[in-house]
């Protein structure tokens, strides 16, 4: 509904805020029921400081997901039947919570409990549709006063939970939440919108705001008042215990008094953004934010100066009272900042309101999950109690400094103009970076223009792809080092750690796949480099500390991940801005020399790793434990922190440097025409043949090696395998431009074939000629594997050729030669749609790989299975390829 339609009588106004506003009130506070019942399950199931982390943060990720979704649906169906439906399935929920008797149950529950967050963005949606534009400020802001709901918790659930147990006072919060979804489907009336979903709004117009950077802008503000809010008011209870020693019913008193101010003065939020303006009312937010936060973040110090008389000392701690009256003033503007985040939306968005929410709501749902766990994560590694407010501090930083940029940038270009910009393109692309014409196809403009252009973004990209591959496969190296530092990992788990990020990545992938034509390439190239910066700087401070939990580990090597999305995103880009007759090639050569920075960080990680070449401010050394290195001093972290400068430029050289295409803008929904073409999948399979071997044998084959031969330091040669396959990537997309796609495939896979029977001829004990008894041979073992890792880069090159022209030749046939023009547009979008999802399914490989090394010598005490299976997909491989593509009446020959 817009939001100059005429409003509704005033007495149905206030029964749907008033019928909303309860609901998500009792919704809150079961979100937030864990930093009560945490506190009792720690003790009860013996948790870390981390684990604890976790399950607070757990309910948050259920309900930050969730929102986009929900705010579609209410969207579509309305808020009187989602608002019922969620607080029924949330009770349910919380009702089977009782029934935990493990960590790993809690944890499923709490995914389920966390659906009860998702109610915000339903009551937003439903609640904007019964106001006008002058007044939705204000509605909001008293709807949004349902944070108290974490108050409620913070003040009921000690005294419940000291007089039922935890099982008991989740009872009683499941019971009121069921009666509410039943008094809400009775009482509450259809939004005025109802009507006008009769004819249903396709996805594609839903999500058309999602493209702007302001709504991201939006959500970063979200992130800290609202992420920043739920974190706290989960952690302060814990935090009050520890640090002044309170009691549990004292802790949750005292931490509602920031939960109270953080939700109550959001009413005065809304009024005063409706009458001073959301855009001042953040300043303050931000700005005082920040003072309480720098104040907050200072842990107790002792200080000695030499003075005129001799020593002095002083201390500086912030006792009980003072940390009250800062964490209220906190709360106080961060109440403020959530219902002047949310006064935009309806006003920027009035037909949009629950898909763009959801994504603000989202993204700032998803800071009350990441923030807690950081907290934890920062207790365990830093060891500072006030580690929590300093990463606090980080982001508002980050939040203000961006919005002044925008504000004073929108200020700068609407300077001497009238009307007045109310919009903040801040990040708009100038016109100069974006291509309106494009047709590479035309030789005189390719010979002219497009050329020069295509190489000065296929060059750009090559460096932000290889910095990808490199984060990506960070733990390749890591993995060897941390048994001989002290981790007490067993061998199956650090091949998990070795596994994830490519389980991560090719997940990634398939999101990264769709993203060029929607939000175009020189962003997104540009901020998926800039996302390595989290798991590199995270990882730089958690390897320096040996009692570092194993499942922080695994929550880094996840997000590794970053890297290998970036290379679905990457081809894509790539693809539009050469002809077909060069696609071989230009995505050969990105792809190729982009691999390589697998075999720089297996070449330049051993080196920086020796020496303290960041100096002192990276930290100091640990230990070598074991081995023949025992006593050496290795800087492990380097191997993270090294690449930090090289992400912050290659990133600016994308934003700065490259291009958008105009012509390659394109929706999920016309690009997910993919799913139903056969060669889609068809080339998944053989593409997770070359590129999933190569990423799988990069990410196993240090690991493996020296467990194969102890006696042999396998950092020393692991990057050689990745050079050749990124090296002969380029090759193989020349020979296919030669030869045909179809047939350096089909060749390329019997030449795998025989690689993995090399590597079965030397293992230690082999099984096809030696003697169990007999050592293998290192060389031998190595050669073979260089062998494998060249033919993967070889399929890499001409399975990447084979997409264009099998995807051009069926628009072909399909709209005849006299469309040509609209023949390329739809081959060039597909391909590329194609190119990202199949890189994403092989991208697996680097999972499965290393895991089968696992899962064989865990069951048989030897690697030989795996490799059996190896090669008999190779060999299916090879029957596609030749049926498919390669015999003479193939249906699609390339």
């Amino acid at each position: 509904m817009s939001a100059d339609t005429a409003s509704p009588p005033r007495s149905q106004q206030r029964r749907a805020l008033g019928l909303s506003t309860l609901a998500f009130t009792l919704c809150f506070a079961v979100w937030t029921i864990f930093s009560i019942l945490g506190v009792r399950l720690k003790q009860e199931f013996g948790l870390s400081d981390t684990q604890l982390g976790l399950l607070m943060a757990t309910p948050v990720l259920t309900g930050s997901v969730s929102r986009l979704l929900l705010g579609l649906w209410t969207d579509r169906f309305g808020g009187r039947r989602v608002f019922s439906l969620l607080m029924l399935v949330s009770a349910a929920c919380v009702y089977l919570l009782t029934f935990a008797t493990s960590y790993a149950m809690l944890l499923l529950a709490a995914l389920g409990v966390g659906l009860a967050g998702g109610g915000f963005i339903v009551g937003v949606a439903y609640t904007s549709t019964w106001y006008g534009a002058g007044q939705q400020g204000t509605a909001l802001g008293i709807f949004g006063a349902g944070n108290v709901g974490a108050a409620i918790t913070n003040f009921a659930a000690p005294f419940l939970l000291l007089a039922m147990g935890w099982q008991g006072t989740a009872l009683v919060y499941a019971t009121v939440l069921a009666l509410a979804g039943i008094a809400f489907w009775v009482l509450a009336k259809e939004d005025p919108a109802h009507a006008e979903r009769r004819a249903p709004v396709p996805l594609k117009v839903q999500l058309a705001p999602l493209s702007e950077l302001r709504v991201w802008r939006f959500s970063l503000y979200y992130f800290f008042v609202f992420g920043g809010f739920v974190a706290l008011a989960l952690w302060l209870p814990h935090y009050l215990m520890e640090v002044y020693g309170l009691g549990i019913a004292a802790a949750g008193m005292v931490a509602a008094l920031y939960s109270l101010p953080a939700s109550l003065f959001r009413i005065l939020g809304g009024v005063l953004s409706d009458r001073i303006g959301a855009r001042r009312v953040m300043y303050w937010t931000l700005g005082i934010s920040a003072l309480c936060l720098l104040v907050l973040s200072y842990p107790p110090s002792r200080f000695m100066i030499e003075g005129v008389r001799g020593e002095v000392s002083f201390s500086l701690v912030i006792t009980l009272p003072l940390f009250i009256v800062l964490i209220f003033v906190l709360g106080f503007f961060m109440s403020l900042g959530k219902a002047a985040v949310f006064k935009h939306i309806p006003v920027y968005y009035p037909d949009h309101v629950g898909a763009v929410g959801g994504v603000v709501g989202m993204v700032g749902g998803l800071g009350g999950f990441l923030l807690p766990l950081t907290f934890g994560m920062l207790n365990d590694v830093v060891g500072i109690w006030q580690s929590c407010f300093m990463l606090l501090f980080v982001v508002v930083i980050a939040a203000l400094a961006w919005m002044h940029y925008a504000i004073t940038r929108a200020d700068n270009q609407s300077w001497g103009k009238a009307p007045r910009s109310t919009d903040l393109p801040e990040l708009a692309a100038p016109r100069s970076l974006v291509l309106t014409e494009w047709h590479p196809e035309d030789a005189t403009f390719w010979q002219t223009t497009g050329a020069r252009i295509a190489r000065r973004n296929l060059w750009i990209s090559i460096p932000n792809l290889l910095l990808a591959f490199a984060v990506w496969s960070i733990w390749s190296i890591l993995v060897v080092r941390l048994p001989q530092l002290g981790f007490g990992y067993s061998p199956n788990q650090l091949f998990w750690l070795a596994a994830l990020p490519s389980l991560s990545g090719a997940t990634l992938r398939i999101f990264y796949s769709f993203m060029v034509p929607i939000f175009g390439g020189r962003r997104w190239t540009a901020i998926s480099t800039a996302s390595l910066l989290l798991p590199c700087l995270w990882i730089g401070v958690a390897v320096q500390h040996p009692d570092t939990p194993y499942s922080v580990m695994l929550i880094l090597a996840l997000l590794c991940g970053f890297g290998g999305g970036n290379f679905a995103s990457s081809m894509a880009n790539i693809s539009f801005f050469y002809p077909q007759a060069q696609k071989g090639t230009a995505m050969g050569l990105n792809a190729g020399l982009g691999n390589l920075g697998v075999s720089a960080l297996q070449l330049i990680g051993p080196l920086v790793i020796a020496t303290s070449v960041l100096g002192p401010m990276a930290g100091g050394p640990l230990t070598v434990t074991q081995g023949v290195h025992a006593g050496e001093s290795v800087w492990l972290q380097n191997l993270a922190f090294i690449w930090v400068p090289l992400i912050v430029i290659a990133a600016l050289a994308a934003w700065f440097g490259m291009n958008d295409i105009a012509s390659a803008k394109s929706s999920f929904r016309d690009q997910a025409v993919i799913f139903k073409r056969q060669h889609n999948w068809l080339m998944s399979w053989l593409y997770l043949g070359t590129f999933g071997s190569f990423i799988g044998f990069a990410a196993g084959f240090p690991l493996l090696s020296g467990m194969q031969f102890p006696d042999v330091d396998p950092t020393r040669y692991a990057f050689l395998g990745p050079l050749v396959g990124a090296l002969a990537r380029p090759l193989g997309g020349w020979l296919a431009d030669r030869l045909g796609g179809a047939r350096v495939t089909l060749w390329n896979f019997a030449l795998m074939v025989a690689g993995v029977l090399g590597v079965l001829l030397f293992l230690p004990g082999a099984s096809l000629s030696q003697d169990p008894g007999q050592s293998g041979s290192f060389v031998g073992f190595f050669l073979m594997f260089l062998i494998l890792f060249i033919a993967t880069g070889i399929g890499n090159g001409s399975t990447y050729r084979m997409v264009p022209v099998i995807f051009f030749n069926q628009r072909r046939q399909a709209l005849g030669d006299d469309h040509l023009e609209q023949v390329r547009t739809e081959a060039n979008r597909e391909s590329a749609a194609v190119l990202g999802f199949i890189s994403a399914m092989a991208a697996y490989g680097g999972f499965f790989i290393p895991k089968s090394y696992g899962t064989a010598m865990a069951l048989s005490g030897s690697v030989a299975p795996a490799l059996y299976g190896f090669i008999f997909f190779y060999l299916s491989c090879m029957a596609l390829t030749w049926w498919f593509y390669a015999r003479r009446n193939a249906p699609a020959p390339c």
